[in-house]
Parts: C-alpha cells; sequence; structure tokens
C-alpha cells in the first residue's frame, strides 16, 4: 500500500477496536448471567485483553505512518520497532488463536466457552466483532505492509512468557474464587488442563510461525520500510 493508503487504513483499524473496545466497557450488565462473575472483571478474558491490544497495535501503526508521512526518521525507526515487535508476537497469533479457537469451541458445544445465557448481554454484532473480525484485519495487516520479525528464539521465548503471563492470571482468578473463566476448564482433571493449555500454546506457536512465514512468502526477506 501506499503510505497515505496506509495511514487512512490503520486510522480506521484503530478508529474500529477503539469503538469496540468501548461497546465492550459499556455492556449493560443489569442481568448478569451467572457465568458472568465479577472478579478480574472482563480483563480476565483473552477475547477483551486482545480486543486492548489490536487497539495498541494499530495506534502505534498510526502514529508510525504519521512520522513516515512527515519524515520524521529519528522517531520512526523506534515506533516501527515496536509495531513490528506487536504485531509478530502479539497482534497476529492471538488474534487467530482467539477466532479460530472460539469458533471451534463454540461450533462444538458453545456452553463450553460461550454460553446462551449471554445473548441476552453481548448482541450479535459485537460478538462477531469480537470474534470473528479479528481475523481478516490481522491477515489484511500482513498484506498491507511488511514487519521485521524478530529471531526464531526470541520471537518464540516472547510468545511464551506473554501466554504464562494470561495462563498464571487464569489461575489465580480460579485460587481466589474458585470459579473458572472459562466452563471449559472445569471439564478436565488437573493432568488434562495441563495438557490443554500445552496444546493451545502449541496452535499459538503454530500461527505465530505461520505469520512469519506469510510475511517471508509475500514480503522477501526485507526489513519493514521506513
Amino acid at each position: 500500500m501506499e503510505i497515505s493508503t496506509l495511514t487512512v487504513y490503520h486510522c480506521l483499524a484503530f478508529a474500529w477496536y477503539f469503538f469496540v473496545n468501548y461497546s465492550v466497557v459499556h455492556l449493560r450488565t443489569d442481568n448478569r448471567p451467572p457465568e458472568l462473575f465479577l472478579y478480574g472483571g472482563q480483563w480476565k478474558y483473552l477475547t477483551v485483553l486482545n480486543l486492548v491490544l489490536q487497539a495498541v497495535f494499530y495506534g502505534v501503526s498510526f502514529l508510525a505512518d504519521v512520522l513516515r508521512l512527515i519524515k520524521k526518521l529519528r522517531c520512526v525507526k523506534c515506533v516501527i520497532s515496536s509495531r513490528d515487535l506487536l504485531f509478530s508476537v502479539l497482534a497476529f497469533p492471538v488474534s487467530t488463536f482467539v477466532s479460530v479457537s472460539f469458533w471451534a469451541l463454540y461450533t462444538y458445544n458453545r456452553e463450553l466457552v460461550y454460553p446462551k445465557s449471554l445473548d441476552g448481554v453481548i448482541p450479535q454484532w459485537l460478538n462477531h466483532a469480537m470474534h470473528t473480525t479479528v481475523l481478516p484485519f490481522a491477515f489484511l495487516e500482513i498484506f498491507a505492509t511488511p514487519h521485521r520479525y524478530p529471531t526464531k528464539k526470541k520471537g518464540l521465548i516472547l510468545v511464551g512468557f506473554a501466554s504464562s503471563l494470561y495462563i498464571s492470571w487464569v489461575l489465580w482468578i480460579y485460587a481466589a474464587t474458585g470459579e473458572w473463566v472459562y466452563p471449559l476448564f472445569a471439564l478436565f482433571s488437573p493432568a488434562g488442563l495441563a495438557a490443554f493449555l500445552a496444546g493451545s500454546f502449541a496452535i499459538t506457536v503454530g500461527f505465530y510461525s505461520f505469520g512469519e512465514f506469510l510475511n517471508r512468502m509475500i514480503w522477501g526477506q526485507s526489513s519493514s520500510c521506513f
């Protein structure tokens, strides 16, 4: 994309995610179903954390585009490096994992991940904004502009660190409340849950590697554009 077109795209994507985050924060929970326990608020859900992540990523991307337009090269290199790290390690693998895993589990048995009682709280359009549109946005970003990926070792360490933080947060909530963030987890034995979480991490690593592969196939080994 031309830099001017890319700037408009990133601005619109940022505005969209800002709007979705605003909509999530201001959901009415007067008739809150029992599945939505209060501890941790909305920040216990990976879906919501991903929405914030995407808003931050597109905000940084928009800033990088503006700096490129006004030719602030000293500032733009640092911002683009931050943008690329955010996208490669978090924005692409997390949004892909959220969309694919949610709809796979929803198709199998929605009560395990998104109980029907939530339909009275979360509008259908917002459900798709949180779980569906994140996927095409992630792929469109790869086709829109090249990103510099870290070394494989560094990338996997960062993905593992981010995954460990979220898993620790989920386990902390269970220890504090006796409730699982996702009803699915209650079906597992401790060993089964460990295997499920390990498998989820392996899938996330696979999505990270897939994003790196697509970026290389489309843009080659070249660095990010300045």
